[in-house]
């Protein structure tokens, strides 16, 4: 049997050992206007503006600053307006400002099915999930997305298709901020492939491959 002021001792040693993690339990899980004290600050509190706080500063009193006119960010000049608008002056191109090839193709089908497919569908008729649905709801406000297919747009110029995927047309949203250029051009190119694909005939097939076709 311990002496009573040695176990009076412990239990006090014993409940102030339960201050310390009682405390940071308690900060850790409530909530309050103050900043928590920081023995090593490192950077974590320094001057600065915050986006959409007063700027003394400047004569509007903005924090947030506009891009100098006339400035692009490095690499994006885009002086090469076949490539980036789909223009030759001020024609649609009908060619590809890219190399296309089997990669390139399967790219644009990757991004396609990404995109595309939601509304136009996987085979482009415009009878992708989307479409389906708002069909089935019947309210009467839903504009059918466009048969890829249809002789209008396959006789549209590429540099026209790259216009529509950048800008939109009539419900069509504009892709211009989600797709990269060489993207958008690698879709053209399936797309070119996929209208190809339901108007090709025996003479389209390799001969060495005609004879595998039933």
């Amino acid at each position: 049997m311990l002496p009573r002021p040695l176990l009076i001792g412990l239990v006090i040693l014993v409940v102030l050992s339960l201050i310390p993690p009682t405390i940071i339990i308690y900060m850790r899980t409530a909530k309050t206007d103050r900043p928590r004290i920081h023995l090593i600050p490192d950077m974590d509190n320094q001057p600065k503006f915050k986006a959409q706080h007063a700027n003394p500063m400047f004569a509007d009193g903005r924090s947030m600053r506009m891009p100098v006119a006339g400035t692009v960010a490095r690499g994006d000049l885009r002086t090469d307006h076949n490539y980036f608008e789909g223009k030759v002056g001020e024609t649609w191109t009908e060619d590809f400002p890219i190399h296309v090839d089997l990669a390139v193709i399967k790219r644009g089908q990757e991004r396609f099915g990404i995109y595309c497919t939601p509304c136009h569908g996987v085979d482009g008729r415009g009878q992708g999930v989307v479409s389906v649905r708002a069909d089935s709801l019947q309210e009467g406000t839903w504009v059918p997305p466009t048969n890829l297919h249809d002789d209008v747009i396959q006789e549209r110029p590429n540099g026209h298709l790259f216009n529509t995927i950048t800008h939109g047309i009539r419900n069509m949203p504009a892709y211009g901020d989600q797709i990269e250029p060489k993207d958008r051009w690698a879709i053209i190119a399936y797309v070119r492939a996929l209208q190809r694909s339901q108007k090709a005939g025996i003479e389209d097939v390799p001969p060495e491959q005609r004879a595998t076709l039933k």
